[in-house]
């Protein structure tokens, strides 16, 4: 296969990147899956020999508890800001202080020993349960098990292969399962290695990427969180507040919306940007564009990834006090996200039909009664046309009523 963009990759990218197009060049697909095993192979880390350690390479599959009441996570390090800080707030504040974002509780680690800490602390008190539930969400709980070091590695402050060391320790020491370390080392040495020499291979084409042809506007309410979609109204606020939100959050909840809406991916691309404290480029323009939009076609995730608002309420406890149900798909209460699911794979059955991943969702969908569908697809048509009119529920007026 030949691919689109082909680039000369800059003189400051280092071996890295010189050596991810030396992987991908004559690849049929360029999936981080296969990307992660070389690296595993090349750094050794969770090897038995020529093996992985334990007989798999990815364990993800252990990764995926609801959130319940076992789970009790400590609270990680937070961190007064020094002088210097303080007066960079002060200029924000001073020369941006209409823009999004909080600045009431800077609690980022700054310079390198804080970030030590940070990390100290992680593989001390959360590295045991972070995979199983790295993809829990549970409502006004921003921390939870996750490492939160994605700041201090993007900026330079941790090199990620000591922390990828510090972590097949904890395993060997019998301080942490395999599952949990599996799951951190293939965030660093698997994905996060892999988007970099993505963007680098496929820039400057992926930036303008539309492959679903997604002509909305971005939704007013990703600025002022004003919405009573209870997901989408913690996952703003815990960006708004922190600068941060966690990779399900950002993925299946925030992004998840926008795939299924049809927002245009550059309008997607630079709110992320924008409003994350670790969000660089080379790692958010990848992640946004092929990972959560499918704008790239497919090079990146072999499906989209589309969810009702069935997985939402499986992975957290949103569905449980929102004024929406995923389980109605009719009326008032029905959830806007599991309309907009069926309704993007109404619109986007020519391109999506075919791939051999979607054939269940199509499945279901050809099983529904044809007036149910119906239904519901103008249900969600005027709800997007709504959004466009700053209207955010599952019964906005018809259009011709907007204008009264």
């Amino acid at each position: 296969m030949t691919f689109k963009y082909s680039v000369t990759l800059p003189i400051s990218g280092g071996n890295k990147l010189r050596r991810f197009r030396e992987w991908a060049e004559d690849r049929d697909a360029l999936r981080m899956e296969f990307f992660y095993r070389e690296m595993r192979r090349k750094t050794g880390l969770l090897m038995d020999g020529d093996k992985p350690e334990g007989g798999e390479w990815n364990l993800d599959k252990q990764n995926r508890e609801s959130p319940d009441d076992d789970m009790d996570p400590p609270e990680r390090p937070k961190f007064e800001p020094d002088e210097i800080t303080r007066e960079v707030i002060e200029m924000v504040k001073d020369r941006f202080g209409d823009h999004f974002g909080s600045l009431e509780r800077f609690e980022w680690p700054v310079p390198r020993e804080e970030a030590e800490e940070a990390a100290d602390a992680f593989f001390a008190e959360r590295i045991e349960k972070f995979g199983p539930y790295q993809d829990a969400m549970v409502y006004g709980e921003d921390d939870l098990y996750h490492s939160m070091l994605s700041t201090s590695i993007n900026l330079g402050l941790l090199d990620p292969l000591e922390l990828c060391q510090r972590a097949e320790k904890a395993y060997r020491d019998g301080k942490a399962p395999l599952n949990s370390v599996e799951g951190f080392i293939r965030q660093l040495i698997g994905w996060r290695e892999y988007v970099r020499g993505f963007y680098w291979y496929f820039m400057p084409g992926l930036e303008s990427d539309n492959k679903l042809n997604a002509q909305r506007g971005l939704p007013e309410f990703y600025w002022t969180g004003e919405t009573d979609m209870r997901c989408m109204d913690d996952s703003i606020r815990s960006t708004r507040q922190n600068a941060h939100a966690h990779h399900i959050q950002r993925l299946m909840v925030l992004g998840n919306f926008a795939l299924l809406a049809g927002i245009k991916p550059r309008e997607v691309q630079d709110w992320y940007l924008v409003v994350y404290a670790d969000a660089y480029e080379w790692v958010e323009l990848p992640n946004v564009a092929a990972m959560i939009l499918y704008a790239d076609g497919g090079l990146v995730a072999s499906k989209p990834y589309a969810a009702s608002g069935a997985y939402i309420n499986r992975m957290s406890d949103y569905c449980a006090g929102c004024r929406y149900s995923p389980k109605v798909k009719d009326g008032e209460n029905a959830c806007p996200i599991t309309l907009l699911y069926w309704n993007f794979l109404i619109e986007n059955r020519r391109v999506l039909q075919a791939n051999p991943r979607m054939a269940m969702a199509y499945r279901n969908l050809d099983r529904m009664d044809a007036s149910a569908v119906q239904g519901m697809q103008q249900r969600a048509t005027r709800f997007l046309d709504g959004l466009n009119a700053g209207v955010t529920t599952t019964n906005p007026p018809l259009q011709g009523e907007l204008d009264l």
